[in-house]
């Protein structure tokens, strides 16, 4: 998925930013992001309902090492001169039982869906062709880090993530130099405590979680407002305005289930997937209407609320002031479904991260004798898009309006529990 936009210095301030004590500028970024990254009123003042206990049904274990062999997930995961080793036992047999939830729902309401829910563990990868690599993630950009207390996972994708390593971990290298910022960020990390790692990241924008956590595998809707249960998704409307893999998953799996399914993307900030394989960005977005908007203007920001306010069902990943200042708020909305697609959930805009930190945010990893290791590609990312898809499908059917608010690291948790 898309991280949340808490970036709040641009690379080159980070860096400007060393001549003041770290302690110093780290506690106004920290004072900033308070007053700063608030959610919407409305969506704090409402219940909460817990939806996993009913998105997830029974959950057979018995043959939970063949699932996450056959499905490709066990060839994800180990060292790279290893043998795959198993993943969370709960992981298969629960992503089997949420796609029988699909299928149930999507029949109700509209076309069978029929998807093998523990083959999208690996769907990415056998596009990509990416193998396990112990701890680093199959697509590289994620690492497992010891850290003084435990273990951490953090992904170092972006030209600004890594021009923060200095401020990140008060140290001094040279960014341009990737083999160089690996071992300072192995050898700082080693000396420090898994609680400062997350914080600081988190100050910085830098997608970073501790192994574990995330404990409560919870998927919180927020009711809005009344409405009658959805007879049909025929004429549905759902607007889906993520990004990379959670979101458009959970897009593609409503759209087969015959919804019409709408695909907005910022002229200036497309959708990051199209840098990859474009095989994989087709199978993400096949058969959806595409608009395109240039968001800094008035003109696209009026046109985004115009579909936003037609929308049955909001799909998005952005933190909740990035679309209250272009005048949107999740909390207002009169549709049927918002599902809000983040790292760790509203309560933590702050936060970023993509789907293998967060992954191991959730515990869902795999162990040999060595320690820690990724389990399958990106985990976070397939489950939170499956197990967003068959929340919408829940949400339409019990009737009333909802914010239902997703996080990668407690669907992720969710997944390792069962």
């Amino acid at each position: 998925m898309e991280p949340l936009s808490c970036s709040w210095a641009s690379p080159a301030v980070c860096m400007a930013q060393m001549s003041l004590p770290v302690w110093r500028w780290m506690s106004m970024r920290l004072r900033y992001a308070h007053d700063r990254c608030e959610c919407s009123r409305t969506y704090r003042a409402a219940p909460m309902l817990d939806l996993a206990p009913l998105l997830l049904g029974d959950i057979d274990l018995s043959d939970a090492d063949a699932l996450w062999t056959d499905c490709g997930a066990a060839a994800l995961t180990g060292r790279r001169s290893g043998p795959p080793l198993p993943g969370p036992v709960a992981v298969g047999p629960s992503m089997r039982s949420l796609a029988l939830r699909l299928r149930e729902l999507s029949t109700r309401l509209g076309f069978e869906v029929i998807v093998d829910g523990p083959a999208l563990l690996a769907e990415r990868a056998r596009i990509t062709g990416h193998g396990r690599q112990g701890t680093v993630s199959c697509g590289g950009a994620c690492r497992l880090l010891r850290a003084l207390d435990g273990w951490v996972a953090v992904s170092l994708a972006r030209d600004e993530d890594r021009s923060c390593v200095p401020a990140w971990l008060e140290i001094d290298v040279d960014v341009a130099d990737a083999l160089a910022v690996d071992t300072a960020v192995s050898a700082a990390a080693w000396a420090t405590t898994t609680a400062v790692l997350v914080e600081r990241a988190a100050l910085l924008g830098i997608p970073c979680g501790a192994l574990g956590e995330v404990r409560e595998a919870q998927v919180p809707a927020n009711r809005l407002g009344t409405a009658e249960p959805l007879r049909s998704l025929d004429g549905l409307v759902v607007v889906d305005l993520s990004s990379l893999w959670a979101g458009p998953l959970c897009g593609r799996l409503l759209r087969a289930a015959g919804a019409r399914v709408i695909k907005v993307e910022s002229s200036t900030r497309p959708d990051g997937a199209r840098n990859g394989p474009r095989r994989f960005f087709d199978l993400m977005n096949a058969g959806k209407e595409s608009v395109v908007l240039d968001l800094a203007a008035r003109e696209g920001q009026a046109r985004l609320a115009q579909l936003v306010d037609g929308a049955d069902v909001v799909i998005e990943g952005s933190r909740p002031r990035a679309l209250q200042q272009m005048g949107i708020d999740a909390g207002l909305f009169r549709g049927r479904v918002w599902l809000s697609i983040t790292a760790y959930g509203r309560s933590q805009p702050m936060r970023v991260g993509f789907g293998d930190d967060t992954a191991v945010a959730g515990g869902l990893v795999a162990h040999d004798e060595a320690g820690p290791v990724f389990a399958a590609d990106a985990a976070a990312d397939p489950i939170s898009g499956l197990l967003g898809a068959v929340a919408v499908l829940n949400r339409l059917a019990s009737g009333d309006r909802w914010l239902v608010d997703l996080s990668l690291a407690h669907a992720a948790a969710l997944m390792t529990r069962g």
